[in-house]
């Protein structure tokens, strides 16, 4: 899809956070160009704005994945008592961590989470991770930008992974059939990790067993029945937290096929085809849903309203499908 001077111009004028990736990605500018501008987001808008509300034990709100007290700059609006809070150590450091924040700004937050940091599950201590995939690939992703040793954390998924190629945060409750949601987190934390510290054979093929699940079903159908596995999957809302949607899924295919210097698999074309008639009259997409829950801060627009996260996502998909 083209990028129009207005849209270039629009998704610009932003934050440091989005700019960068804009500039990179989109537009293809020199490296020098775009490191400058995510050299920024540690020291302006959203991310200086995470990084000032940290704890002096390294967390936030005082909790490894949910807070332990309320903070009157936290933001609550209509219905986030009913969804999961985003604001205490692991949904920061993720939130850093997708800005692009370098890990040179988190200081000793590595040593100081080891140190302090226990998960609520069985009080387990933070860079061990817990039972959730999700849970379990978000620390994968945030110990290997913080300089952690999580090799353990990588060979966990090896052991939890399915028999049809996926993983499901409740198999510890003895499911024993994948979940979009639990393999795609599985997956995106896997990549990232090993885009950190090297390919690994081993992580390697247990990614290709986990998109082979979601390939067999096109990104977005049942197997047994050919409809769409959940409305969610047509969510257009940013962040993508831990929620599965067609255009989380298609910029993850995008980021493995250029780890493993191929081209993303023909059968996600029906996926990116529904993404493509998702632009409005301005080659612009909209927000149409959002995650409940308490944060720190809104990096995005309303339901309803043009979305410059979800507008540069998309075309950032889309350019592996022109």
């Amino acid at each position: 899809m083209t990028l129009g001077k207005e849209t270039t111009d629009w998704l610009l004028d932003s934050d440091p956070s989005l700019r960068w990736r804009v500039e990179r990605d989109l537009l293809g500018l020199p490296a020098e160009t775009w490191q400058s501008t995510r050299v920024l987001v540690a020291t302006q808008g959203f991310g200086a704005k995470l990084l000032s509300l940290q704890d002096e034990d390294g967390q936030w709100a005082g909790g490894a994945y949910f807070p332990v007290r309320k903070d009157p700059r936290v933001l609550t609006r209509d219905g986030d008592e009913k969804g999961q809070p985003y604001y205490a150590t692991t949904w920061t450091l993720n939130s850093l961590r997708d800005l692009g924040v370098s890990s040179d700004a988190l200081g000793d937050t590595a040593s100081k989470l080891e140190a302090n940091s226990r998960w609520e599950y069985e009080d387990l201590p933070y860079w061990g991770g817990e039972v959730d995939c999700c849970i379990n690939a978000f620390t994968l992703a945030n110990g290997a930008w913080l300089g952690v040793d999580v090799s353990a954390n990588a060979q966990w998924f090896l052991d939890h992974q399915l028999e049809d190629g996926g993983w499901n945060c409740e198999w510890i409750e003895g499911d024993t059939k994948s979940s979009f949601h639990s393999t795609l987190n599985s997956l995106v934390g896997l990549l990232d990790y090993e885009e950190r510290v090297g390919a690994d054979d081993r992580i390697s093929a247990a990614r290709k067993l986990g998109e082979e699940y979601l390939l067999e079903r096109k990104a977005m159908f049942r197997l047994s029945t050919g409809e769409p596995v959940g409305p969610w999957v047509h969510d257009l809302a940013y962040p993508f937290r831990w929620s599965y949607s067609i255009l989380r899924a298609l910029n993850y295919f995008k980021d493995s096929a250029r780890f493993a210097g191929t081209e993303p698999d023909a059968r996600l074309r029906e996926a990116a085809d529904w993404l493509a008639s998702q632009a409005n009259e301005n080659g612009r997409w909209v927000t149409n849903d959002r995650l409940p829950g308490q944060v720190w801060l809104d990096v995005d627009s309303e339901v309803g309203e043009e979305s410059k996260w979800l507008t540069y996502f998309a075309l950032r998909a889309l350019t592996s499908f022109a």
